[in-house]
């Protein structure tokens, strides 16, 4: 979106973030793939990289609510910096256990490291996410 103003970009909702629609695709595609798991991976594996993969979106949301607060915005970027990266090794796991194909889990990893990357950015500089 760009403000007919001052032609400076502007986001209204998470949605709108390029990082929080990589994560929510990334974050389907696991699921799907996650299907195929063993069952006795239901409790373990599957649950794990599941709920973190949809953790960085969920948090990304509240972070977003929480652009007021520098503190609790900063907080909740943090949170899904964790989520992302904890969901990179649930994709190492699940290709060393052959559950999932190593060029499938290449390309989740590849996009987890944008996503990492972009909340980095945001991390660095809040202040260009801050509500006034």
């Amino acid at each position: 979106m760009t403000d007919k103003e001052n032609g400076k970009k502007y986001f209204r909702t998470h949605e709108d973030l390029g990082i929080y629609q990589l994560a929510f695709e990334s974050a389907m595609q696991i699921f799907e793939y996650s299907k195929k798991f063993p069952v006795e991976e239901k409790y373990s594996l599957t649950d794990q990289i599941r709920r973190s993969s949809r953790s960085v979106c969920a948090n990304l949301a509240e972070a977003w609510r929480k652009r007021r607060y520098k503190a609790a915005f900063v907080s909740k970027l943090n949170e899904c910096e964790a989520e992302a990266a904890e969901t990179q090794v649930w994709l190492e796991f699940a290709v060393k256990c052959q559950y999932l194909p190593v060029e499938s889990a290449r390309e989740l990893y590849r996009t987890y490291n944008q996503v990492l990357s972009g909340l980095v950015k945001m991390i660095i500089s809040p202040d260009d996410w801050l509500i006034d």
